[in-house]
């Protein structure tokens, strides 16, 4: 039987916020219960809203509650707001961090869309509590970032 075409409307949706949160460093939980979920949804025989209209969607394995309420979301409205949200571009004052000694562009997503980091204050602020050294994908010194920050600050003004 064939894959009914709002199931791969789905599982297509899946997969892209799956790719999103792996981009920008969510937990791995996350991105693989987003990967799971849309194979589940690929491996349904029947549409996916019938399963809706019983109240069935967490029976099916590989969706809980978090992406059956994304499905709902998606046969309300024919979108998923998280999705339109992770696709979201950066500012350009925020995509310009990606050039400063330590960041990547992914850090920079990380560090605006999971941290709400969208100033260079609020950026200082972080590297000065020290807590941008803990974080997977910094490769420089608070040191030289405090430095290039405030060269940036300057060349600004």
């Amino acid at each position: 039987m064939a894959v009914p075409e709002r199931n791969q409307q789905l599982a297509a949706l899946f997969r892209s916020i799956a790719e999103l949160l792996a981009a920008q460093r969510a937990n791995p939980y996350r991105v693989r219960a987003y990967r799971r979920g849309a194979d589940a949804l690929l491996a349904l025989d029947e549409d996916v809203a019938d399963a809706a209209q019983r109240n069935a969607l967490e029976e099916i394995d590989g969706i809980g509650s978090d992406l059956s309420q994304k499905i709902e979301e998606f046969l309300r409205t024919g979108k998923i707001l998280m999705l339109e949200t992770l696709r979201m571009p950066l500012p350009e004052q925020v995509k310009g961090w990606a050039r400063l000694p330590g960041l990547s562009e992914s850090l920079v997503a990380y560090l605006y869309s999971r941290l709400n980091i969208a100033s260079l204050a609020d950026l200082e602020k972080l590297v000065r509590s020290h807590m941008l050294r803990t974080m997977p994908g910094f490769s420089g010194s608070e040191e030289t970032l405090l430095q290039a920050i405030e060269e940036l600050r300057r060349r600004s003004t």
